[in-house]
């Protein structure tokens, strides 16, 4: 089940597990140089957008290199789904824009209407 829709004990040991392969696998091997132009959260799991990016990348990663994947799992993977997430999440108006190394900055969610009112 996807990690949004969990809660209580469950979502905690879903983000626990997110949480390892993150720090010990994606980051690293995959984290960059946090720039302005390329900003990253150090406290990205209080950044609700950002664990949903990266729970659905840690499935596909999952399904892709996973005892039951064919050959080209991995390339698929960085093709269709490495990259693509990266470049989401670290674009300067994504989920970490207004982070900076060291410093986390929670995001403002938007206003909305209520219909009918």
């Amino acid at each position: 089940m996807f990690i949004l829709y969990l809660d209580g004990e469950r979502h905690a040991q879903a983000l626990r597990a997110l949480t390892l392969w993150v720090h010990y696998l994606l980051l690293p091997v995959y984290g960059r140089e946090t720039v302005s132009a390329r900003p990253w959260c150090p406290r990205w799991w209080e950044h609700p957008e950002a664990v949903a990016q990266l729970y659905g990348l840690w499935m596909a990663w999952q399904h892709h290199t996973g005892p039951g994947a064919d050959l080209l799992g991995p390339a698929v993977w960085h093709r269709d789904f490495a990259g693509p997430v990266l470049l989401s999440l670290r674009d300067p108006a994504g989920p970490f824009a207004g982070c900076k190394p060291g410093s986390h900055r929670a995001k403002a969610v938007p206003e909305v209407d209520t219909p009918g009112a």
